[in-house]
Parts: C-alpha cells; sequence; structure tokens
C-alpha cells in the first residue's frame, strides 16, 4: 500500500495566512463589540493581507481560487459590517440594503468554489497537476532565497 503525496505549503504562505487569522479576527470582534473606528480600520490590513495570499498562491489553482473565494467572503464581510455600522444594512434602496447587496460577493466567491468542486476538481490528472505547480512554485522560492 503506496502512502498518498504529501501536499507542501510553503512556510512563508503559512505564516502570512496565519497572520491573516489574526488580523481577521481583530476586525470581526471590533465589529462584535461595536468599535466602529478600529473595525473599520482593520478592512485595510484584513483584506490586502488576503489579497497577498491570492497573488502568493496565483500559480496553485486550487488554491488560488480558494483563496479568490476568501477574496470575495471578506468584501462581503465588510460590506455588511459596514451597513450595520451606518444604519444601511436595509431599506437603503426601497427594502434593500448592504447587508443583502453583500450576497453578491458572496455569491460569487461562492460560484468560484461551486467551479472548483464541480468542474476543476475533477480534471483527469489534478492531483499530478497540483504536485507540479506546487514543486514550481517551491523551486522558484527556493531560487529567490525565500523560505
Amino acid at each position: 500500500m503506496s502512502k498518498p503525496p504529501l501536499y507542501h505549503i510553503p512556510y512563508k504562505f503559512r505564516k502570512v495566512e496565519n497572520l491573516h487569522i489574526l488580523l481577521w479576527l481583530i476586525k470581526d470582534a471590533c465589529w462584535a463589540l461595536n468599535l466602529k473606528l478600529p473595525a473599520l480600520i482593520m478592512i485595510i490590513p484584513t483584506l490586502l493581507v488576503a489579497i497577498l495570499i491570492t497573488w502568493h498562491t496565483r500559480k496553485i489553482t486550487g488554491e488560488l481560487l480558494h483563496n479568490l473565494a476568501i477574496d470575495f467572503w471578506i468584501t462581503a464581510n465588510c460590506t455588511w459590517m459596514i451597513g450595520e455600522f451606518f444604519g444601511w444594512d436595509v431599506n437603503l434602496i426601497g427594502s434593500y440594503g448592504l447587508r443583502q447587496f453583500s450576497v453578491l460577493p458572496f455569491g460569487i466567491g461562492l460560484s468560484i468554489l461551486g467551479y472548483y468542486y464541480l468542474v476543476y476538481m475533477h480534471k483527469p490528472g489534478l492531483e499530478e497537476q497540483v504536485q507540479q505547480q506546487t514543486k514550481k512554485v517551491i523551486e522558484e522560492m527556493e531560487a529567490k532565497g525565500h523560505n
């Protein structure tokens, strides 16, 4: 019985992802505590780090698609938060507010993941492709002196 291949995530990527979790939790904790200014300020680093992670993983398709979905999730989350803070979450345009408009980026993220799980994931040779993409990214990082 052969062991399944290991899936490697470069340490540099993991460090940034862990930082992103911290930023996102701070933003959402400020939201929950109704600390408007800190929550609004935290949108910027949270979204920028999410975009940075997406950029880092752009050469590994499965990671790219998941990180794009996360970018849209954070955008939706921030839209909803801003709506609540300023009373724009309902009845901004008719019976619609930013809470309802946040469904658009949520929907885009879900569509990306729907494509991944329903179409992309079933491609023949996907496992080998992921291994090759990941190996290439790691080799490029090592060539540049990144760990």
